[in-house]
């Protein structure tokens, strides 16, 4: 029997739907999100510099505010760290290598924690328009965040950065969309474009399978939607990470989201220029010293976190790689 190519695709999600629902089954029980709960043994956290914001501002999207606090903070850059489905803001934090850097660099993370009241999967909400729109759902609640944090913090306005895995690299990308005057930067890793789905089938299918067919134009008039009435730009940079081997997010979503930022920062894809790192491709627009889009495609890298060659525990989503995506991103952002 032949099936028609959006069957085909229908049938992905269904696939990818129900190896969700039995990871989901499969994993040990959830650590209760309480403030007093402890971090899991094999991560080496400082827990006095982990801290909870109760109260920060509105909070429409219902999530945790966590934070990580190294000394000196004033006046340095602020990072939003967002984990993928399932995982414990900290330990992603810890496991990325994003807390060794904040530790160096004095870098405040701010660490917004997803409830499976919100979400079964403890999934950020990227395709729900409600959970997008600019000071609405979830979106709305990490704009709090970063604003509360800034704040009390002495932050620099001007140097707030948002990095995400999966559901939170989608998410980042849709922050950077809603935000753009309150983002200098984003990367979001193994994510998706900005409106490629409204709807949690749409979600699955589109992970299952990339839309091509929707023009650049129209991909970019997508993402321009939740910007602030008569926002004219500057749109922030966007640092792209996927690998090849990833069977849980369609590898050609990349390629979608870095088209999608190169039409608003009013490039083309033409204009790149490319290395090759290690078997890694790492192209860039429009290029090596004044980048405004760059993407890393990883040839042998399933469905994770690349963190070059630090140990990783299995099942954290944090993956070996030729290359280490938290340096090279904080290279991307001018942190380091």
């Amino acid at each position: 029997m032949k099936w028609s190519p959006k069957l085909r695709t229908l049938r992905r999600g269904i696939r990818l739907a129900t190896r969700i629902v039995k990871a989901r089954i499969d994993r040990p029980a959830a650590r209760p999100a309480s403030p007093d709960a402890e971090i899991p043994a094999q991560s080496s956290i400082d827990s006095s510099r982990l801290v909870e914001f109760n109260g920060f501002g509105d909070n429409p999207g219902r999530l945790r505010m966590r934070a990580y606090l190294p000394p000196r903070t004033a006046g340095n850059p602020l990072v939003v760290l967002l984990h993928g489905c399932g995982q414990d803001a900290a330990v992603f934090a810890q496991d990325s290598g994003w807390i060794a850097l904040a530790d160096r660099l004095h870098i405040p993370l701010i660490l917004p924690e997803q409830a499976e009241a919100n979400n079964a999967g403890r999934c950020f909400q990227w395709f729900q328009p409600a959970e997008t729109a600019r000071d609405h759902g979830e979106a709305g609640s990490i704009a709090e965040m970063v604003r509360a944090a800034t704040i009390r913090l002495g932050s620099d306005p001007h140097r707030i950065f948002v990095v995400g895995l999966s559901a939170g690299g989608a998410m980042a990308a849709a922050l950077l969309a809603a935000y753009p005057d309150l983002f200098a930067a984003g990367a979001a890793v193994a994510g998706l474009p900005v409106g490629s789905a409204r709807s949690g089938i749409q979600a699955m299918l589109r992970m299952a399978a990339a839309c091509p067919d929707q023009s650049p134009e129209a991909s970019a008039a997508s993402a321009r939607a939740n910007a602030p009435a008569g926002f004219t730009g500057p749109w922030p940079r966007l640092s792209v990470w996927q690998g090849e081997a990833d069977t849980t997010v369609a590898p050609e979503n990349a390629t979608l989201l870095a088209t999608q930022w190169c039409t608003l920062q009013g490039l083309t894809m033409e204009e790149s220029d490319e290395q090759l790192r290690h078997g890694v491709r790492h192209r860039m627009w429009p290029g090596d010293t004044d980048r405004r889009v760059e993407l890393w495609s990883l040839p042998h890298l399933p469905h994770g976190y690349p963190v070059g060659t630090r140990v990783v525990t299995p099942g954290h989503f944090v993956e070996q790689a030729p290359v280490d995506a938290t340096a090279e991103i904080a290279r991307f952002f001018g942190l380091d």
